[in-house]
């Protein structure tokens, strides 16, 4: 594959580069071969992934080393894109915004350096993934349990940077974070909240510290490169009930989401809800010629014979409460006052209790799982998919309204409708998902003109979304325009203030440094 290089480096500068980071960490640590490269392409990418291709790979082991590599990339002002271990799936994974930058890959860096039972926490290095942590628990048989995403093979500290979700009390993985070392874009070591004191005993245990508290400027920035950080774990409950609910109807989404909405702001329900279309089950375990194989999107037939076949609605959701035996004896019967009028059913609840073990019951116990990346597969050839997440009010109303609003525009590009509303706190995220054949041009044409669309309508509707691939950070942070973007403005000025070299993620979020900016958000 022909090498990308970063705007303002030309080969010889690259080459300098190249020699630099190999004398500073060792040749092993380095990968710049076409093979090293090309492993690093987005595997969902929207085209070829050229447009994001690295330039290189280095993957320090240590603190010292990353500050090391901070340091040679602003001598040579070669750009770097930090990963925590590049499974970022949907969102670009490892490859960087800008094309020829160097991914740091921090894979390497994974020791789990202290789990503290009393206190419910742990310190970990961002290359500690679910699966890691999950054993290291399950094997010292430590009653704590961890939240973990819906694709378990990521790090535990990166997608609480990408504010990614769980499905326990615990589920808001950012939250949970209590004090971070950073190391900034010219190299320093910093610690933030408590750890600011030198030898302070209280780090892991109070999130804000003495002045400003500086933890979210790490998340979804690219103001400094997380190198390990505290992490908050849930005591293992007494006990645990779990149930499945099914909603024939998509209209059933307005009354559920309104019902669901008031146990979880009154702390009856307490984890991240996902109410997910029948598609999420058909496309984890059979693709779509299994069904169809004609033009256009799937037919109400065929999702009634997908339904039927997985047990699951047009909708379907799992709650899970957790706690002392009675509490969650209690709120069972909340639930059940609360849906089954409306289901016109009860609900079948399934128990877990201290000493069973959790495996059988997955996320909803920490135990991490890699079933949802089949659904690539959904379209046959080289699969990908990409989500569009606009994040709305927890209403009924408005759900059910976002719904048909996004069904139709699927339609109309003839792509599968795959959704999901997933409900936090105060919040509902509308998550849009597009299955496409990355072989297909056509298809991949029409999923890119589906996306930006979404951006448009949810836009003018008010809405704006959290999280994005990488191929539309720029648009997506344009429609954050309060005050003519007064936002991006105060970005800006707290990179070019702490990336005086433009050189750490150039373009993450739609944050460009100065050296860059007039080019790229041209």
């Amino acid at each position: 594959m022909e090498m990308q290089l970063p705007p303002g480096l030309d080969r010889r500068g690259f080459d300098s580069a190249l020699a630099a980071m190999r004398r500073t960490i060792g040749d092993t640590k380095v990968f710049a071969t076409d093979l090293d490269r090309q492993t690093y392409i987005d595997a969902y990418a929207l085209g070829d992934g050229m447009e994001h291709a690295a330039s290189m790979a280095l993957a320090p082991e240590t603190v010292q080393e990353v500050q090391a590599i901070v340091r040679v990339a602003n001598e040579h002002k070669l750009p770097l894109w930090p990963v925590s271990r590049g499974r970022n799936l949907g969102y670009g994974m490892a490859a960087p915004r800008m094309a020829g930058s160097a991914v740091l890959d921090m894979t390497h860096m994974n020791k789990i350096i202290e789990v503290d039972t009393r206190y419910a926490h742990a310190q970990l290095e961002p290359g500690v993934g679910f699966y890691q942590m999950h054993e290291h628990l399950r094997d010292n048989r430590i009653p704590l349990w961890m939240s973990v995403p819906a694709n378990g093979w990521g790090s535990v500290i990166g997608n609480a940077l990408e504010r990614g979700i769980g499905y326990t009390p615990y589920g808001d993985h950012t939250s949970k974070i209590c004090g971070m070392e950073v190391v900034t874009p010219t190299g320093e070591i910093v610690r933030t909240g408590m750890g600011a004191m030198e030898g302070n005993k209280a780090w892991a245990h109070y999130p804000h510290g003495f002045g400003p508290s500086w933890d979210q400027m790490f998340v979804q920035s690219n103001f400094g490169i997380v190198t390990k950080a505290n992490m908050w774990l849930m005591p293992e409950p007494e006990m645990s009930a779990h149930v499945q609910v099914n909603l024939p109807r998509p209209e059933d989404i307005g009354w559920a989401i309104d019902a669901l909405a008031e146990l979880r702001q009154r702390g009856v329900i307490e984890h991240n809800i996902i109410f997910g279309n029948y598609l999420h089950d058909a496309s984890a375990f059979t693709t779509r010629a299994d069904w169809y194989q004609g033009e256009g999107p799937l037919p109400d037939a065929i999702a009634e014979k997908i339904q039927k076949q997985f047990n699951v609605g047009w909708w379907t959701f799992h709650l899970s409460l957790f706690g002392y035996g009675r509490i969650v004896e209690e709120n069972m019967k909340i639930v059940r006052a609360a849906l089954e009028p409306r289901l016109g059913a009860g609900l079948d609840w399934k128990l877990w209790k201290r000493g069973e073990p959790i495996e059988p019951f997955g996320p909803s116990t920490g135990v991490p799982f890699v079933l949802p990346l089949n659904v690539a597969n959904w379209m046959g050839g080289r699969g990908g998919h990409v989500g569009f997440s606009p994040v709305m009010p927890p209403s009924g109303e408005l759900a059910l309204a976002a719904f048909r609003s996004r069904k139709a525009r699927f339609e109309a590009a003839g792509l599968d409708y795959y959704c999901s509303f997933t409900m936090g706190h105060r919040h509902i995220a509308n998550v849009n998902m597009i299955i496409f054949n990355r072989d297909d041009a056509d298809m991949v044409k029409r999923t890119q003109a589906l996306f930006t669309q979404m951006i448009k309508d949810a836009r003018e509707e008010g809405y704006g979304e959290y999280r994005t691939h990488i191929d539309y950070m720029d648009p997506v942070a344009d429609t954050y325009d309060f005050n003519n973007g007064a936002l991006m403005r105060l970005n800006e000025k707290v990179k070019d203030a702490l990336d005086p070299n433009g050189i750490l993620a150039p373009g993450k979020n739609g944050i460009w440094p100065a050296r860059l900016r007039k080019e790229k958000r041209a």
